[in-house]
């Protein structure tokens, strides 16, 4: 369908995937290839994909494990009606991280998921990331659309620097800027006061949580490396505070 003039469905879709916490998986039936929905919990890759962290246990692990296609709705919470939010259906393949890129998959996903730390070790718990084939946005009226990988991923091939600083920046936010970080949250994204916090970074822009709630800041540039991040997020607090 045609989209609205101001409809930036690319930009939308990444929203989605850096701000859901929650979606629903689809998986297909170990051995039967029936259809098979569950809730699971979701973090991002610095590029934006899906992370998931699952038991051996569990019905949908098998079936990855027999058949690595699986689909992968997120959508966004409204308080009215649930059909009046944005929601994506990501399709792609279920797969295991692997060792070597594990480190960057485990503290992304503990910083949206603290709780997680009580079982993240347990041995039959694993990582996967959900790899996307294309994704089909719902965003409303006229406002359906399909995008492949390239169109919604972030690319972080040049990023390396901010990606091996993005843990220490965090937690030097968290611990000495919590008041630039609401001010990030109240200011430029009109977020209800809260304690807010940071809990990622990548070169497109910083994500937020309070409680239950989630935010995504963009930067108005790409950052790549960690003294291009605390220059924009020094630039970003005095845009905050000038509209305090």
């Amino acid at each position: 369908m045609q989209q609205n003039e101001h409809f930036d469905s690319s930009r939308l879709t990444r929203l989605l995937l850096r701000k859901s916490r929650q979606g629903a998986l689809a998986t297909l039936m170990a051995g039967r290839g029936d259809p098979y929905c569950s809730l699971v919990n979701v973090a991002s890759h610095p590029d934006g994909t899906p992370i998931l962290l699952i038991s051996r246990l569990a019905v949908h692990t098998k079936n990855i494990l027999a058949d690595a296609r699986v689909s992968l709705m997120l959508d966004e919470r409204t308080d009215s009606d649930p059909l009046e939010g944005a929601r994506i259906m990501l399709m792609g393949r279920a797969e295991e991280v692997a060792s070597d890129h594990l480190e960057i998959v485990r503290r992304r996903y503990l910083n949206a998921h603290p709780s997680a730390e009580a079982f993240v070790d347990f041995k039959d718990f694993s990582f996967f990331l959900i790899r996307p084939a294309n994704v089909h946005l719902v965003a409303g009226f006229g406002r359906i659309v399909d995008l492949e990988p390239e169109q919604f991923l972030t690319f972080v091939a040049d990023a390396e620097p901010l990606l091996e600083a993005e843990q220490g920046a965090i937690a030097h936010m968290n611990a000495d800027h919590r008041d630039a970080i609401n001010l990030y949250a109240t200011k430029l994204l009109a977020a209800r006061p809260a304690d807010w916090r940071c809990t990622g970074c990548d070169p497109e822009g910083l994500d937020l949580a309070a409680e239950r709630l989630t935010l995504r800041l963009d930067f108005p540039a790409r950052v790549t490396g960690p003294a291009e991040l605390r220059q924009m997020l020094v630039r970003l607090a005095a845009e905050a505070r000038a509209k305090a």
